[in-house]
Formats: structure tokens, C-alpha cells, sequence
């Protein structure tokens, strides 16, 4: 063999491997986007539960709230209540004088 032919044969055969690994890199890179776009639907799934999560516990925070605000409320009335029977008491007494 010739010197030409020897390079010639040295540049076929690094083609080849450049090729190999091109479509080996190739390969990689799709199974490297396939896995991200599933982590991204993966994502996307989560902030959606996380927004129906945060909008639930907005809602019990609320209600929750609001339930407090009725039992204050019902312990004002009661208290209040009670203030007017002590002042009806306080008025009768002292019609009675």
C-alpha cells in the first residue's frame, strides 16, 4: 500500500467512527429530550395539583374563618344578652324603689 492509499484508509475509517459516534450522540440526545419533555408534563401535572391544592386550602382557610367569625358571633350575642337582662334587672330594681 501507498502512502495516499494508507491516509485515505486512516480518513475512510475515522469517517466512519465521526459517523458512529454522530449517531450514537445522535441517539443520546433524543433519549435526553424524550426524558425532558416527560419531566415537563411531569412538572406541569404537579402546578396544576399545587394550584388546586392552594386554591382548596384558600377555601378552607376561609370557611374556617368564617366559622370562627359565627361562634364569635354567637358568643357576643350571648354575651350580649346577658347584659341587657342584668340591665333589665338594674331597671326593675330601681323602678321598684
Amino acid at each position: 500500500m501507498s502512502t495516499q492509499e494508507k491516509t485515505i484508509t486512516l480518513f475512510t475509517t475515522r469517517v466512519r467512527q465521526l459517523m458512529l459516534r454522530y449517531e450514537e450522540t445522535a441517539k443520546a440526545n433524543a433519549e435526553l429530550k424524550a426524558r425532558l419533555e416527560e419531566r415537563e408534563a411531569v412538572i406541569k401535572d404537579l402546578e396544576k395539583k399545587l394550584s388546586l391544592a392552594d386554591r382548596n386550602y384558600k377555601a378552607l382557610k376561609t370557611a374556617r374563618m368564617l366559622e370562627l367569625s359565627d361562634g364569635d358571633i354567637g358568643e357576643a350575642k350571648a354575651k350580649l344578652s346577658k347584659l341587657i337582662r342584668n340591665v333589665n334587672k338594674c331597671i326593675t330594681l330601681l323602678s321598684e324603689k
